[in-house]
């Protein structure tokens, strides 16, 4: 008889545990919040001179050498970090003869970039631009990103 109350208490602490085990109350978890992508930027790739440019807005014969009757042009490349946002953006370009600024020559562009793209401005005189050292200045959202210097002879 001993030895089957010892199986009983024995079952009985088994089964108690085994309760005590299924009715353990489950650990809440905090809400784990949305991850969200970082907001689409848009960059300059790439600036290049020349005095030809094709109907994409890139420069087709690049130099930094130029005669005064050249129409000298800068095409901007620029990339957006997600191929599939627009990104509203502004670029410009500021033109310098020495390290004076070219009245009236600044330009600049709102637009919604989207991807990969060019985009380019000119510097010409009608009469002929003086012989010299020349800088343009390309920024994006008002900070200059690039600079590139050119020669007119």
């Amino acid at each position: 008889m001993k030895a089957n109350r010892i199986y009983v208490v024995a079952a009985a602490a088994v089964l108690a545990t085994a309760a005590m085990v299924g009715c353990k109350k489950k650990e809440e978890t905090a809400p784990v919040a949305p991850v969200t992508a970082p907001a689409a930027t848009v960059s300059v790739t790439s600036v290049d001179l020349g005095n030809a440019i094709g109907a994409d807005s890139k420069v087709s014969a690049t130099g930094t050498t130029f005669k005064p009757i050249d129409k000298v042009y800068v095409s901007v490349s620029t990339s957006t970090s997600d191929m599939a946002a627009t990104v509203p953006g502004t670029l410009g370009a500021k033109w310098y003869f020495g390290t004076t600024e070219i009245p009236n020559t600044a330009k600049e562009s709102q637009i919604n970039f989207n991807g990969t793209g060019n985009t380019a401005f000119d510097l010409s005189n009608a009469t002929g631009m003086p012989a010299g050292k020349y800088k343009v200045d390309i920024s994006l959202n008002g900070a200059v990103v690039s600079s590139k210097e050119f020669e007119v002879k």
